[in-house]
């Protein structure tokens, strides 16, 4: 039986867009922020696979709207934002596109390469650059960035991801330098273990043995909803206290 929200929520006439609201990390974030009474916009590639997520947020008393978005292109996530910014003026941006993919050096081409910054970095660009516009003329708001362990150093076969997502990071840092002081809190948050998401699990799978997966201490791997919580934490936080960086991984990660 699902649970109403209650009308007496003093964000009922907020609102906050994801960008990157896919099936775990991001729909998550649309989640929790829906259940605190934030309007939602979300957009991912194949808008259509939204359904699931508009449905499951309506269902507890929230509400959401999504559509189709390539955050790749300039014009579409200007579009998106000032639609969504247009629907009801927004609060909070979070970029949440991922791009993870492993190549060996020599078996990674121009176009993987170009890709997967265009997904995971140039994205961020214009979709930071688009919140600014909107948050800016109303006096403030929220712009959070999704990173990952290759934000902060590169791996073997991540050459094209960790230069993309420590491009983010750069991106973040001069934002929240320059939009601070203008009441614009930006954040950059560094999801540094493996999310439990099906993808994670096959690749855990093929690397370890089906079996290993049965032999996974519970809390290992990062759930969805716990990452969610933390970016509504952020969007709380007093700017006498802002945090820049934020750490996310399961007490077991070794780092």
């Amino acid at each position: 039986m699902t649970k109403a929200l209650p009308d007496t929520l003093p964000s009922r006439n907020a609102a906050i867009a994801v960008v990157g609201a896919g099936d775990y990390i991001g729909g998550a974030i649309c989640e929790a922020f829906a259940a605190e009474g934030y309007r939602v916009f979300g957009g991912r590639r194949g808008g259509e696979k939204l359904a699931p997520l508009r449905a499951k947020i309506e269902a507890a008393g929230g509400r959401f709207e999504g559509r189709s978005l390539d955050a790749r292109l300039e014009d579409q996530v200007a579009e998106f934002m000032a639609w969504a910014d247009e629907e009801q003026p927004l609060e909070a941006v979070i970029f949440n596109v991922g791009g993870n993919v492993n190549f060996p050096l020599l078996d990674t081409t121009e176009r993987v390469f170009r890709k997967v910054w265009e997904m995971a970095c140039e994205a961020g660009f214009f979709t930071g650059r688009e919140a600014a516009r909107r948050l800016l003329a109303r006096g403030g708001g929220s712009i959070f960035f999704t990173g990952a362990t290759a934000s902060m150093r590169g791996g073997s076969g991540y050459a094209a991801f960790a230069s993309a997502k420590a491009g983010l990071r750069a991106l973040a840092q001069s934002m929240a330098r320059e939009l601070g002081p203008r009441n614009i809190h930006v954040a950059h948050l560094i999801i540094d273990a493996g999310v439990d998401t099906a993808f994670v699990r096959d690749r855990i799978a093929k690397a370890r043995g089906a079996t290993a997966l049965d032999n996974l201490a519970p809390d290992t791997l990062m759930d969805p909803a716990s990452i969610a919580r933390a970016y509504l934490h952020l969007h709380r936080q007093s700017r006498d206290a802002w945090t820049f960086e934020l750490d996310l991984r399961p007490f077991a990660e070794t780092w």
